[in-house]
C-alpha cells in the first residue's frame, strides 16, 4: 500500500518511520521548508528508543501526485481543511482517510472532502517530539484505536489496523471510538490550555489547589456536553484518568504550551476547549470554564500578534 502521513511533524514521523518498516510505501507530507530540506538532505534522523536514519521521501502536500491507498492526517487542527485541499489530487474513490488529531469535530470538516465510507477516525497514546528540522524523538510505548465511520464497512478499518499492527503501532479496531476521542479531548482540555496559559508544568498545575478545583470544572464541563450530544462518558472514570495521566506527565510540559508560550505559534484551542463550549451553546448548556479559557488563549495569542 501507499501511505501518506499529511502533516509530518514529531507523530507524522513516528508513524512514517514505523510504518517504513514494513513492506508499504510511505511519503510525508509537510510545508515546513526546513523540515522537508533536512529529510531531503540527510534522512530522518530519529533517536531516543533507536538511533537510526531513514531515508524517506517528503513533499509539499500540493507537489504530491500518486494516488494513495491511506493517508493518515497528522496536520495542526485548524490546517486541516487546506490540507484535505491540496492532497485532493491523490484522494481516489477507494483512498481511505484515517484522522488522529487531538480535538473533537474534526469529522464534520472531512466529510467536505471524503466520502464517509473511507473516513477512519482514531485516537492515540503515541507520543514523539521533533529536536529540530529532520530529527525526531520517538521514546516509550504507545497504542491507538480507530473506527470506520461508515459501519457497513468496517473491513476497510480492519484492513487498516493490521497495516499499523505490521508496524507496531499496537493499533485496536473500535467498535466505538468516540468516547476515547473525548476522554483525550478532556485531557488536553485540563492540561494543554491551562499549562500554556499559567506557564507551568502538569505536575505544577495539579499540585495547585485552585488549578485542581479548575480541573474537576473542566472535566464537569466536557462529560456534561458530551453526554448531552450521546458520548458515553463517566464522569469518575475520565477524573481518574486525567488524575493517573497528570502523575504519569507531571514534569512536561504540553504541547499547548509548547505552540503558545515557547513558540509562538497558534494554538488547536477551537478543537479543545472551544469545541466544548461552540456544542454547549448549541444544546443550551453553560460551559463557562472552556468559555473563559478559550477566551483568554485567544487573547494571549493577540497579544503576542501571532497569526
Amino acid at each position: 500500500m501507499l501511505v501518506y502521513i499529511a502533516g509530518s511533524g514529531a507523530m507524522g514521523c513516528r508513524f512514517g518511520y514505523q510504518i517504513s518498516k514494513t513492506n508499504n510505501d510511505v511519503i510525508l507530507l509537510d510545508n515546513w521548508e526546513d523540515h522537508i530540506s533536512a529529510i531531503k538532505g540527510n534522512g530522518l534522523i530519529v533517536t531516543g528508543d533507536v538511533e537510526e536514519t531513514v531515508k524517506l521521501p517528503i513533499m509539499k502536500p500540493a507537489e504530491a501526485t500518486q494516488e494513495a491507498d491511506l493517508i493518515i492526517l497528522f496536520t495542526k487542527a485548524m490546517q486541516l481543511p487546506q490540507m484535505l485541499q491540496d492532497i485532493k489530487g491523490i484522494i481516489g474513490k477507494e483512498t481511505k482517510v484515517l484522522c488522529l488529531l487531538n480535538g473533537l469535530g474534526h469529522e464534520d470538516v472531512i466529510r467536505h472532502y471524503i466520502p464517509e465510507h473511507n473516513i477512519l477516525m482514531g485516537v492515540t497514546v503515541w507520543t514523539a517530539g521533533l529536536e529540530g528540522p529532520g530529527r525526531a524523538h520517538l521514546q516509550g510505548v504507545g497504542a491507538l484505536n480507530l473506527q470506520s465511520m461508515d459501519p457497513t464497512n468496517q473491513e476497510a478499518g480492519h484492513q487498516v489496523a493490521d497495516l499499523l499492527n505490521e508496524a507496531n503501532l499496537n493499533a485496536t479496531y473500535d467498535d466505538n471510538v468516540v468516547p476515547n476521542i473525548w476522554r483525550k479531548a478532556c485531557v488536553n482540555g485540563t492540561m494543554n490550555s491551562t499549562c500554556a496559559l499559567l506557564d507551568c508544568t502538569i505536575g505544577e498545575l495539579f499540585a495547585s489547589e485552585d488549578g485542581l478545583k479548575m480541573v474537576k470544572e473542566i472535566i464537569h464541563e466536557f462529560v456534561t456536553v458530551g453526554q448531552a450530544e450521546g458520548v458515553e462518558l463517566n464522569e469518575e472514570e475520565i477524573t481518574t484518568y486525567v488524575m493517573d495521566t497528570s502523575v504519569k506527565a507531571a514534569h512536561h510540559y504540553p504541547s499547548m504550551h509548547q505552540d503558545l508560550v515557547q513558540n509562538h505559534r497558534l494554538t488547536e484551542i477551537d478543537f479543545i476547549n472551544g469545541a466544548v463550549n461552540t456544542k454547549g451553546e448549541k444544546l443550551g448548556i453553560n460551559t463557562p470554564y472552556c468559555r473563559m479559557i478559550t477566551e483568554l488563549v485567544h487573547a494571549k495569542e493577540a497579544v503576542l500578534n501571532i497569526k
